[in-house]
């Protein structure tokens, strides 16, 4: 069973900055990631689930224009104090707030260019997994890119035993994980609302890693409800 929003806030505002030595096996996939969301072209980000701001700081240094705007948000007040204090030079152009944990983000419908989140959906349920992919259709502009990394089942080998070993572990107590578990992303998408541009699977240390880039279609999401103005 997935942490509820409280114990993940109790486990990440514990785990804090040690969250970063997950880089290990998360970079690779967060280079792929990067290589294929066209992040030049963007000029509003949000990102569900911010951790300290690792991932914020490279894509406001490094990928996007002068002009984006970025915001982040998190459960763990530790998370978003961390990644606040990393993203100070760009404070003017970038925010981070907390989360109540809900899959309703504080956004207009249709006014961001790119939807990221990585390392987030494997903690989340099916249920949450698929409305958090329905408000990333009501918030992201049509045509414009999801962009996705989550733990997967293994493709290799050793991936798989790893991957086997860690669902047996999330199944036995999810909290030694992380509340984490490999999931398949795609497998979560809509075929009227996305069409998916780029996927691979990356694997560092028998740890496999499911990279997803999709282009949100001008369908409306049926199931979707008006967000905030």
């Amino acid at each position: 069973m997935v942490l509820t929003p409280s114990q993940a806030k109790t486990f990440y505002g514990r785990f804090g900055s040690k969250q970063d030595a997950q880089a290990f096996y998360e970079d690779a996939a967060i280079d792929d990631l990067i290589a294929h969301a066209s992040l030049e072209q963007a000029e509003t980000v949000f990102e569900l689930g911010c951790g300290t701001g690792r991932l914020a700081l490279r894509l406001l240094s490094e990928q996007l224009p002068p002009s984006a705007s970025y915001l982040g948000i998190d459960v763990s007040q530790t998370m978003i104090d961390l990644a606040k204090h990393r993203l100070l030079p760009f404070s003017e152009r970038a925010k981070v707030e907390r989360s109540d944990g809900s899959m309703r983000f504080p956004l207009p419908d249709h006014s961001v260019d790119r939807f990221v989140s990585t390392y987030v959906f494997d903690l989340l349920s099916d249920q949450d997994i698929r409305d958090a992919i329905r408000e990333a259709h009501r918030v992201l502009k049509p045509g414009e890119k999801l962009c996705l990394a989550s733990l997967t089942g293994g493709i290799t080998p050793v991936s798989r035993v790893v991957s086997a070993l860690w669902s047996l572990t999330f199944r036995l107590r999810a909290s030694p994980v992380g509340g984490c578990r490999p999931i398949r992303l795609a497998s979560y998408l809509e075929r009227h609302a996305w069409s998916v541009d780029y996927r691979s699977v990356v694997v560092r240390f028998g740890i496999s890693s499911e990279v997803l880039v999709a282009t949100s279609s001008s369908a409306p999401d049926p199931d979707a409800k008006k967000g905030p103005d």
